[in-house]
């Protein structure tokens, strides 16, 4: 029996042996395949964490104007702007040791394994926060053994290259919270209408129930299921020693309310800004497209939210509700080309089509400016007389014929000065400028101006039948009235990613573009319209909004049988602003034209009316000089008018008015003539 005792004994020893050898041996390969899994995460590196964000458009005073996003609702924000109430109730229920385990709770698989083994079926999930995370960011849900070791390899990789906190502010900010939002600031935003900062406890027991099943624990689908996690969350939190049990308690009895503050569905301002700084960013910035996609851009935009507002209350309160005619309106800060306000058309949810920065339109006499800046160039002077009488103009061909005519057919039927021609819109005068110069020379500035739109070669193209942007024609009076310092239009300042780096900031514009004196004086010649010094065979066409303005302002009106135009700067603010139909049907009553004057003149002393009175700032190289505005000559104490003219000096009038030495003579105004609906169809209108 001792015999067999001790072979037994024997074998037994050499059992262990092998076991002990056999565990050994394992650890050893646990210990290497951990290593190996270490070294392979560390290799390997931090996985990306890219996700789609969207992207948030703000408003010159700190105010959301607009979103863009891609497919998935979410804004991505610092763990430290998340309320603790939230962080915690989290970690409570989705996993209690999140900050003890290294990705993985074998506790909770253990415990989880058992019970599946229990029911005979999967009941109970194991899977931590870092799990999660890595199956948001990077894989489906399905339920197969390959995703599951995929998965477990983005875990290791997440726990070795990044911190619990980094972790838990990229898994609150990409797990589902239902109804489309993506992420914590989207569910704060979108259920309790505040930041996720914000949240209460009652608020955040809420929101941290909602991802076991966004739909069965949506509170505004079903409150009750919602209640019911409520309590297991806030008891969890209580176990965890992260509230006491009177809070948990008093949370459980707030009444909230959901989806009813200002952001759900809050009214966008400016739209068609919105739309226009969308297409800045996309088209224009060469921003990355993945950066757009998913760094959670804040773009800071031009748009000032006080102009934009009047700019839509003036269009709204002028243009009468029973007609279907168009505006648009375009306000540029002339010294920087940024685009203040902008209205692309009556209402954004009929018709999103923009007409101040897509349409292109006919802007007839507003093209005047830029053929007067190129005939001073080629020595014309405001006191340049040429006759004002219908004309017919032979073309190039030597066939071809061209008659312009001035509105209602009214000329001076003798000479008028290059400063009535433009105050008075003659049509004839601009038409032989045009011509004397060359027709090249006005196409070349208005490209110079930035107009790039292809103009037409033709001797009408003075009176602007080649159409044009709007946006770009507020930018390029914007140019005049800067004293030709390039700018160009701009809806956005800056860009930050949503960590705060700095992607993009609006470069400053110095480049002089024009001779600033003949620019500065071309500009005095715009303030003509304003002035009835002018008068002279009809009014001067800025004659109806005369009694509204109380600032310097110059500016030219533009009419055709289809489009009206309006404008105009001051040297803090350059305005355009067109009406017309969108079928491009003729416009047949006279207050259809009135609009644009109207609206110009209401908005320019709305938006200036806390501004001090400013005049254009006169270059070093210019003169000003009283002259008769009847002959463009010195003016004498005999003239009935006199009328400060600036001029490029060396350019300036020499000889003095003599017509009357002997006598008084006093300027004869033709009335206005009555008005009738067949006046307003007219060939081509100032």
């Amino acid at each position: 029996m001792e015999i067999i005792f001790i072979e037994r004994l024997k074998k037994a020893r050499k059992y262990i042996r092998m076991g002990i050898l056999l565990a050994l041996l394992a650890c050893v390969l646990f210990l290497i395949g951990f290593g190996l899994l270490f070294t392979y995460a560390k290799v390997a590196g931090p996985p990306p964490l890219s996700v789609p964000q969207t992207v948030t458009f703000y408003a010159q005073d700190g105010s959301v104007i607009g979103e863009m996003s891609h497919g998935e609702k979410r804004y991505w924000v610092p763990l430290k702007d998340i309320s603790p109430f939230l962080t915690a109730a989290t970690v409570s229920i989705e996993d209690q040791h999140f900050y003890q385990h290294h990705g993985f709770d074998g506790k909770r698989i253990g415990g989880a394994i058992v019970a599946d083994i229990k029911a005979g079926a999967k009941v109970q999930g194991a899977s931590t926060i870092t799990q999660q995370y890595a199956r948001n960011l990077f894989l489906g849900h399905d339920k197969t053994w390959e995703r599951k070791i995929v998965e477990a390899l983005y875990t290791v990789r997440l726990e070795t290259n990044y911190t619990k906190a980094q972790i838990l502010e990229g898994y609150l900010n990409t797990i589902y919270y239902g109804h489309g939002a993506y992420g914590v600031e989207a569910a704060s935003r979108f259920y309790f209408g505040k930041s996720a900062k914000d949240l209460t406890l009652a608020e955040a027991s809420i929101l941290a129930g909602i991802p076991k099943g966004p739909t069965y624990y949506s509170p505004m689908d079903h409150l009750e299921n919602a209640k019911s996690r409520q309590k297991l969350i806030l008891r969890a939190m209580v176990r965890n020693h992260k509230i006491s049990q009177k809070e948990a308690l008093s949370a459980q009895t707030v009444a909230l309310s959901f989806g009813t503050k200002p952001y759900i569905e809050k009214e966008q301002l400016a739209p068609y800004f919105v739309d226009s700084a969308k297409a800045q960013l996309i088209n224009e910035l060469k921003i990355d497209p993945d950066m757009i996609k998913t760094k959670g851009l804040k773009v800071y935009t031009t748009l000032n939210p006080s102009l934009q507002k009047i700019a839509e209350e003036t269009v709204r309160s002028t243009v009468a509700d029973y007609s279907d005619i168009q505006i648009a309106l375009t306000a540029i800060n002339p010294n920087n080309g940024q685009v203040q306000a902008l209205v692309g058309g009556r209402d954004y949810e009929q018709s999103s089509f923009n007409r101040a920065t897509q349409a292109v339109r006919q802007p007839g006499s507003t093209m005047k400016p830029f053929l007067y800046y190129a005939a001073l160039k080629e020595g014309f002077t405001p006191s340049t007389e040429m006759k004002s009488e219908p004309t017919t103009f032979t073309m190039a061909d030597g066939v071809s014929k061209y008659t312009p005519s001035n509105y209602n057919n009214y000329y001076a039927d003798g000479p008028i000065t290059l400063a009535q021609a433009i105050a008075l819109s003659d049509n004839v005068y601009a038409v032989k400028t045009d011509m004397f110069i060359g027709e090249k020379k006005l196409i070349e500035t208005a490209k110079l101006l930035g107009i790039s739109t292809p103009l037409k070669e033709v001797p009408s193209l003075a009176l602007g039948t080649s159409g044009v942007k709007q946006v770009e024609m507020a930018n390029a009076y914007g140019i005049l009235a800067n004293g030709g310092k390039e700018v160009k239009p701009s809806f956005i300042q800056r860009i930050e990613t949503y960590d705060g780096q700095t992607v993009y900031e609006e470069p400053i514009q110095q480049k002089q573009l024009l001779d600033p004196k003949v620019a500065f004086v071309t500009n005095q010649l715009m303030t003509g319209m304003f002035d009835p010094k002018l008068n002279d065979y009809t009014s001067v066409t800025g004659t109806p909004i005369l009694k509204q303005l109380s600032h310097d302002y110059s500016g030219k009106s533009g009419t055709t049988l289809t489009d009206s135009w309006m404008i105009g700067s001051s040297p803090e603010l350059t305005t355009a602003v067109w009406s017309g139909y969108d079928d491009n049907r003729e416009m047949t009553s006279p207050p259809e034209r009135k609009y644009t004057k109207e609206i110009w003149a209401t908005f320019m002393e709305k938006a200036l009316r806390n501004q001090g009175a400013s005049s254009f700032s006169t270059p070093k190289g210019v003169v000003g000089v009283l002259v008769n505005p009847d002959n463009g000559k010195l003016a004498t104490s005999t003239c009935p008018v006199a009328r400060l003219t600036y001029y490029v000096k060396g350019t300036e009038p020499t000889e003095y008015c003599t017509e009357h030495l002997h006598h008084k003579k006093v300027k004869k105004v033709k009335p206005a003539p009555q008005k009738h609906w067949y006046n307003s169809l007219w060939d081509w209108v100032r």
